[in-house]
């Protein structure tokens, strides 16, 4: 690529923002321009107004940088997304019809039928909804979405068991770290020696992102995956890494019974971006784990530089077919890591390609 990508960063300065700063810093295809936050920090320089938390240093280029107000005016076509659903529902929607490209983490327009929800080895196919989209085709600007945190573990996993078997029921029970509720996150008088058995409309959201994840394109509409789910969904006291116990209940592709060497083979085989050399892809996107304690998050969370999935504890179940053990990186791969994934695959498709070309052509 001869010159990068000018981008920005809207909610630059929570977690899921520093985070975006830190993994595109000397990306090969991304460079950021343009960081905007909420208004008691617009104007301030970034060091300034961002309290940072990560564990590699603020960038001084970013630093010095002057956080902009968040509005369209002054920022580049393609703008990574790091904000609330309240405010995002408001706002991406103004970017897009600003002829903007929104990479969005929000929940807020995931399970609009006309925007895609998107992880790239799972379902690069749904890109094709941001062609229904009216600001699509009123300035080129469109949305993207990452699903949620704890759904993007699950579906690496599940998606090439559903190809090789069919999936028909759903069983998980997940343990999701404390940074996944952002800074500062749950009170330590809350979490430490203790386990909450509810974070608010988690459970919900990965029963509906993971079937439309799932399902197939039928025209301009996503038709979900024909499976029954039941989500469990609890925060523990874990820094980074949602852990997640999965049962599920096969198909019958196969004609025969499935066996523990099926699945691991359809995890060992599922490298659907190995030629496309996306910068942020993982080489394996899923890692099998087969000592009977792992995988645990303190060891196994920055496997593929925290956007493989690893699995483990393979083994049958009882009350439906076969039961395992996910962990994933949830700032990472479940949530700006995911983001810019889906940014370099857009690129990919020359659907960054100047905004108003695209607006011409339409």
């Amino acid at each position: 690529m001869q010159s990068k990508y000018p981008i920005g960063i809207l909610g630059a300065t929570g977690m899921v923002g520093q985070r975006f700063i830190q993994l595109l810093e000397n990306h090969p295809w991304f460079e950021i321009t343009w960081l905007a936050a909420s208004d008691r920090s617009s104007g301030k320089l970034y060091g300034e107004a961002a309290k940072w938390r990560l564990d590699t240093p603020l960038p001084e280029r970013i630093a010095r940088m002057t956080v902009a107000p968040a509005e369209p005016e002054g920022a580049p076509k393609i703008i990574f997304a790091a904000v609330d659903a309240a405010i995002a529902r408001e706002m991406e929607p103004k970017f897009a019809n600003a002829g903007c490209a929104v990479v969005s983490n929000s929940s807020a327009y995931r399970m609009a039928p006309n925007v895609p929800l998107v992880i790239p080895e799972i379902n690069a196919d749904h890109l094709h909804l941001i062609e229904e989209q009216p600001s699509r085709r009123e300035s080129g600007g469109y949305m993207v979405t990452n699903p949620n945190c704890s759904t993007i573990g699950l579906v690496l996993a599940l998606k090439p068991l559903e190809e090789r078997f069919g999936i028909d029921q759903i069983f998980v029970t997940t343990m999701q770290a404390v940074s996944g509720a952002g800074y500062p996150g749950v009170p330590s008088m809350d979490i430490l020696g203790n386990v909450i058995p509810y974070i608010g409309s988690e459970e919900e959201k990965m029963e509906a992102e993971t079937l439309k994840l799932l399902g197939h394109l039928d025209g301009n509409h996503v038709t979900p995956l024909a499976a029954r789910i039941s989500a469990h969904c609890n925060r523990v006291a874990v820094e980074d890494g949602h852990t997640e116990s999965v049962s599920i209940k096969l198909g019958n592709k196969l004609g025969r019974p499935v066996t523990h060497e099926d699945i691991l083979a359809a995890w060992s085989d599922f490298m659907p971006l190995k030629l496309q050399h996306l910068p942020m892809a993982p080489e394996q996107p899923i890692e099998f784990a087969p000592q009977p304690d792992r995988p645990q998050p303190r060891l196994d969370r920055n496997r593929g530089r925290g956007m493989a999935v690893t699995v483990g504890r393979l083994r049958p179940c009882s009350l439906l077919d076969w039961k395992f053990t996910v962990l994933s990186h949830n700032t990472i791969r479940g949530a700006a890591g995911a983001a810019i994934l889906n940014a370099e695959l857009l690129a990919s498709l020359g659907k960054l390609e100047p905004v108003a070309e695209t607006a011409t052509r339409a």
